[in-house]
């Protein structure tokens, strides 16, 4: 028998966001039909099952950001026996900032076979309802948790004119708003979507500084996407020096570093970093 016809297979397994209702029948049969269901949690998977009415005869093996490197040679080594494979993650499809690319890129590298039933994704979804541009966008996953790093990315991002849409934990909200308000200015227009396809599922619409002070009021809970405008095309008039010194000084008094609001300054406007670091820095300062 050929090598490749004793392989089994990957299948990447989108799973609803919340709404059972929402799972396609090639998951049902994805799951039923697996020797080998690996699962970001077991229980999620086992209440899926019992929602969805399907019974996962295979395997069931956990596979999470804490054992991702240990399990992933069992897997492949499985899909060598011939097993079909099944991965699925709480919600959305496998891999997309959620376990599955280490298990992805060790089956390709090993000649195996990798397919995908897709479902739901909360990037695609959040995008949609946010009402904002949808023709061009970026995808930029979970911002660095330290806030210097965070500040730092947000400051390369600034200038970005594609709708870009992020995921967030929701103790980690408030300052990413504010430091998202900070760098791309509390104008641009935003929205905030919470619980997506849930009972309690809610987007708000606003700009960055009005949603900051909407998450600082008070204590958002469940899964997240943030969706914001992209920046405006850059204007051909360079602002005077003062005003350039003016935003730097009011994004240090914001909670920025003086690097960070240099480089989020020149990046809104088209300056060069060390243009805008002479005025900020020129005499008398």
């Amino acid at each position: 028998m050929p090598e490749e016809d004793r392989n089994g297979r990957l299948i990447l397994v989108g799973a609803p966001l919340g709404n059972p209702g929402d799972a396609s029948q090639r998951m049902r049969d994805a799951l039923a039909a697996a020797d080998v269901v690996a699962a970001e949690d077991t229980r999620r998977l086992g209440r899926l099952a019992r929602d969805l009415d399907i019974t996962v005869a295979g395997r069931i093996v956990s596979y999470f950001e804490g054992n991702e490197e240990r399990r992933t040679p069992e897997l492949v080594e499985a899909l060598r026996e011939g097993a079909l494979v099944a991965l699925v993650t709480d919600g959305g499809m496998p891999s997309v900032s959620d376990p599955g690319y280490r298990l992805v890129r060790a089956a390709l590298d090993a000649g195996l076979p990798v397919t995908a039933a897709p479902g739901p994704s909360a990037v695609t979804t959040a995008l949609a309802l946010s009402g904002l541009p949808t023709d061009r966008f970026c995808f930029e996953g979970f911002l660095p948790r330290a806030p210097g790093a965070r500040r730092s990315r947000l400051a390369a991002l600034a200038g970005e004119e594609r709708t870009q849409v992020f995921f967030e934990a929701p103790h980690r909200l408030t300052a990413m708003l504010a430091d998202l308000a900070a760098a791309f200015g509390a104008d641009r227009p935003a929205a905030v979507c919470r619980e997506l396809t849930k009972t309690y599922e809610e987007v708000l619409r606003r700009p960055l500084g009005a949603l900051a002070e909407w998450a600082a009021a008070g204590e958002p809970k469940g899964e997240i996407t943030v969706v914001v405008a992209g920046a405006p095309p850059a204007s051909a008039t360079r602002p005077p020096d003062e005003a350039l010194r003016t935003e730097v000084a009011d994004l240090e008094a914001a909670g920025s570093s003086r690097r960070d609001a240099i480089a989020m300054v020149a990046e809104r406007y088209g300056v060069r970093r060390r243009e805008v670091y002479a005025i900020v820095h020129g005499p008398g300062q």
